[in-house]
């Protein structure tokens, strides 16, 4: 965090990247002494409405941020930043989106959790997007110029009034990420029976340390005692609002929906009775040695997951890997679960390729027994296993593969990224190939 004091007295001089959150409700027009540095622009918690006409002499600015602010119009003035790629104005009170407004190299767009009734056809032109996050607004449909974004991966429509999901949606030649859960189309397809899961009481549990924390809560370990009997168990607490992936609600669907399978976490319980009437699940303890394969993606990598430095699996890890997923994700999808987020980040990695998949915030429920639309779903998941598997070639040690195995791969990889849709395998022809 900066200041605008520092900024004021110049001593952020030659700055590539600013942060100010002090309440602001002008634009400072000092931000214009970094015109010739300033590539980040984070403003987010202040009180702007507006940004300034002058905005574009920010010649090298590519990342802007203005999240938590009351803006209610997207600033026109957005469209004529030149090297702006990457705009988020999430939880704002933002109802319209002019055209003018989307910069000619967009790459990476968020307007979660605000009021948006619609997009402007201008999104069309967009053709290097490649994330558009817009869970929680008010969408009743989808511009049919978007299907033009054929770079498009990631999608976030979760948590909007979408009465349809639109068939050329599942056509996008690179569509991996799709969350669209918590909408009319998918709460109806959702509706049916909910796995019933042994209820645990707030007052019989003591949370410990935290384990982790994501968009839509923290997990913690806890201590359940029942009858004199103590035992150790995960519990994560959801926040209880709209995350960046949808509605904390539809996640604890697709995850009790999804069962049971040995590379996914199960849940063993579900709260009950918490003072704040916050929901939570219960599952087993994973291993400490299981650690993320990967970090989710950043300003650069904008869709694909950062590995750590030095990074490198056996081929025949990469292969357990890959096989565990492929089969856990043919399992979802025979449940009619489309995990939403295939990503590195979300496997917990224990070495050996032993395995967990994780994380259910963006995953949407479908019903399994429409064959066409089942099939679509499933083709635009194997992408995102495409693109997993093309990080775990990455970073496979070449040089120590006398079984063959980086071929199969590879092969397995191209037919998974294929950009027709229609041609990339399904997920029980992946788990049974990648066993042989």
């Amino acid at each position: 965090m900066h200041s605008l004091a520092d900024l004021r007295a110049g001593r952020l001089a030659g700055a590539r990247h600013l942060k100010l959150s002090e309440g602001l409700t002008g634009f400072p027009p000092e931000i214009f002494s970094l015109a010739d540095t300033l590539e980040i622009l984070d403003l987010s918690g202040n009180r702007l409405t507006s940004l300034p006409d002058e905005l574009p002499c920010l010649r090298r600015l590519r990342i802007l941020f203005c999240s938590d602010n009351p803006f209610e119009v997207l600033p026109a003035v957005l469209g004529q930043c030149p090297q702006l790629e990457m705009v988020g104005f999430k939880a704002n009170r933002i109802h319209t989106v002019p055209g003018e407004a989307l910069p000619p190299r967009l790459r990476w767009l968020i307007l979660t959790d605000n009021r948006l009734t619609a997009l402007p056809p201008e999104i069309g032109r967009c053709t290097r997007l490649q994330k558009l996050m817009l869970a929680g607004n008010r969408l009743t449909v989808l511009p049919p110029e978007l299907a033009a974004c054929r770079a498009l991966e990631l999608l976030r429509i979760a948590a909007n009034r979408l009465e349809a999901l639109p068939e050329w949606l599942l056509s996008l030649p690179r569509l991996a990420w799709l969350a669209f859960a918590g909408n009319p189309f998918s709460e109806a397809w959702a509706k049916g029976d909910e796995p019933v899961v042994e209820a645990l009481h707030w007052q019989a549990l003591s949370l410990q340390r935290l384990l982790g924390q994501g968009a839509s809560g923290h997990i913690h370990e806890a201590l359940l005692t029942v009858g004199g009997n103590t035992s150790r168990l995960a519990l994560k607490l959801f926040k209880g609002a709209v995350t960046s992936d949808g509605l904390p609600s539809s996640e604890i669907h697709a995850w009790l929906r999804a069962g049971r399978h040995p590379a996914l976490i199960p849940v063993t319980g579900r709260l009950r009775g918490h003072p704040e009437g916050l929901d939570g699940l219960a599952m087993p303890l994973v291993e400490p040695s299981f650690r993320s394969l990967a970090g989710p993606p950043d300003f650069e990598t904008c869709t694909r997951d950062v590995y750590a430095a030095g990074s490198c699996l056996s081929p025949q890890e990469a292969l357990a890997i890959a096989r565990s997923i492929a089969s856990a994700a043919a399992h979802l999808h025979a449940q009619g679960v489309n995990h939403g987020d295939l990503y590195a980040h979300n496997l917990l990695h224990g070495g050996g390729g032993a395995v967990f998949l994780g994380d259910f915030g963006a995953a949407s429920c479908y019903p399994a027994e429409q064959e066409g639309l089942a099939e679509a779903l499933q083709r635009l998941e194997v992408r995102a296993f495409g693109c997993l598997l093309e990080e775990l070639l990455t970073y496979q040690d070449e040089a120590a593969d006398p079984g063959g195995i980086r071929p199969r791969l590879v092969a397995w990889r191209d037919a998974c990224l294929s950009e027709v849709c229609a041609e990339r395998p399904l997920f029980a022809a992946l788990a049974q190939g990648l066993e042989v």
